[in-house]
């Protein structure tokens, strides 16, 4: 029985091409490996959980502790069942996995797509990761911070005479899935440049298209932010626009380095 994590390259052609079932291989190898990283991830967070949820229950203190007491009956989470508290662990020991060990992950997207590429693209793993990481955790950061206020436009909806007390599998589900959103609203500029790399878009294409460009962020924050309040719409909309058009330069400089290439 061969060992799971280990890949027989044997059978390739000599031009290094792959066929159905080594592409079938190579993706088993690499989900394997971002599923091991992910679940020492989630070890970690396990060990940690308590300063973890503290850190993601501060947002509804700190709210709780500048408005007027009548605004929030609590600034403590409750659970309606037994199972709930568990349930709760898991699912931020799990996302937060995904989060230590997006290095990992993003390193065995890459190895899995690099075919795609040239010779002289190949040299662009390292930034391609640490780029991948890096605006995820920005993106993520963003909506971190702009959740006290989101909070707020949230809960001023429901009526002054009306007591806020938050169930902690509801609350703890909003800020994880706001975060992971807003990461991956962010990683959408390093697809764009990838489209680029592989000759599927360009950026004259790109730029022509800016307005349909912003219309689509715009619905896109819209439908990816589960709060769905025009704060965070914004905060991840803003964002976005602007990565967009870096992402656009980006291809650019890929552009004109391969004219000069070429002309050489």
């Amino acid at each position: 029985m061969k060992n799971p994590l280990s890949r027989d390259r044997s059978s390739r052609t000599p031009d290094a091409t792959m066929s159905l079932t080594e592409h079938l291989g190579e993706l088993r190898y690499r989900i394997i490996r971002s599923a091991l990283a992910i679940a020492l991830g989630a070890v970690v967070i396990m060990v940690f959980y308590d300063q973890v949820l503290d850190f993601l229950v501060e947002p509804y203190r700190s709210l709780c502790a500048r408005k007027d007491p009548a605004f929030c009956s609590s600034d403590d989470l409750f659970t309606l069942d037994p199972v709930e508290g568990f349930s709760t662990r898991l699912r931020v020991a799990t996302y937060g996995g995904v989060v230590i060990a997006l290095p990992v992950v993003m390193w065995q997207i890459w190895r899995f797509i690099v075919p795609a590429l040239e010779g002289r693209e190949k040299r662009y793993a390292i930034p391609f990761v640490l780029t991948s990481v890096t605006l995820f955790l920005l993106g993520g950061a963003i909506a971190y911070l702009t959740l006290e206020q989101a909070l707020e436009f949230l809960i001023s909806w429901s009526g002054d005479d009306v007591g806020q007390v938050f169930q902690v599998s509801k609350y703890i589900r909003l800020v994880l899935l706001m975060i992971v959103a807003f990461g991956i609203g962010f990683l959408v500029p390093v697809l764009l440049v990838f489209l680029q790399l592989v000759g599927v878009l360009t950026p004259q294409l790109l730029l022509r298209g800016w307005r349909f460009a912003i219309v689509v962020i715009v619905i896109l924050a819209a439908v990816i932010t589960p709060s769905g309040d025009p704060i965070s719409m914004l905060a991840l909309a803003a964002p976005m626009t602007l990565l967009y058009f870096i992402a656009v330069l980006i291809g650019w400089l890929f552009q004109r380095s391969r004219q000069r290439a070429a002309s050489a």
